[in-house]
């Protein structure tokens, strides 16, 4: 099984759409076997499902995410964990000892000219063209 997550400096990366780099881990018998960070740069929103497709992702720990995406997602059948933050690899072993700490009903929203909006749990703003963790 291969999960990504998305990633930056080994934390899980509060908004898909604008997610750069991705940790894929490779998963044999529930354990990692091994991971490597790959380059999403010049993907963008609705090519992003498919980059992930393309590497042959089953499974995907997000941040935040909008409605498309995760409709994008679940056309090609990647199971979707939003709404998680902290360490990426931690998230990846809690995922597999059945102990992440998602919420299913993430949901991000686009917004312009400083109206704010709530991506689970953390707030959204201007920080990273969308939303940012805390």
């Amino acid at each position: 099984m291969r999960i990504a997550v998305t990633y930056e400096n080994g934390q899980v990366f509060q908004h898909f759409g604008h997610c750069e780099n991705f940790k894929i881990y490779e998963v044999e018998d529930n354990q990692v076997k091994s991971s490597e960070v790959v380059s999403a740069i010049g993907s963008g929103h609705g090519a992003l499902a498919g980059f992930l497709q393309g590497h042959q992702v089953q499974t995907l720990i997000c941040g935040g995410i909008g409605g498309g995406a995760r409709t994008a997602l679940a056309n090609i059948g990647i199971e979707l964990y939003p709404g998680v933050s902290g360490d990426a690899d931690a998230s990846v072993e809690a995922l597999l000892k059945g102990e992440l700490d998602y919420n299913p009903d993430t949901m991000c929203s686009h917004h312009h000219h400083g109206e704010g909006h709530d991506c689970g749990s953390h707030s959204c703003g201007e920080n990273k063209h969308g939303c940012a963790g805390n």
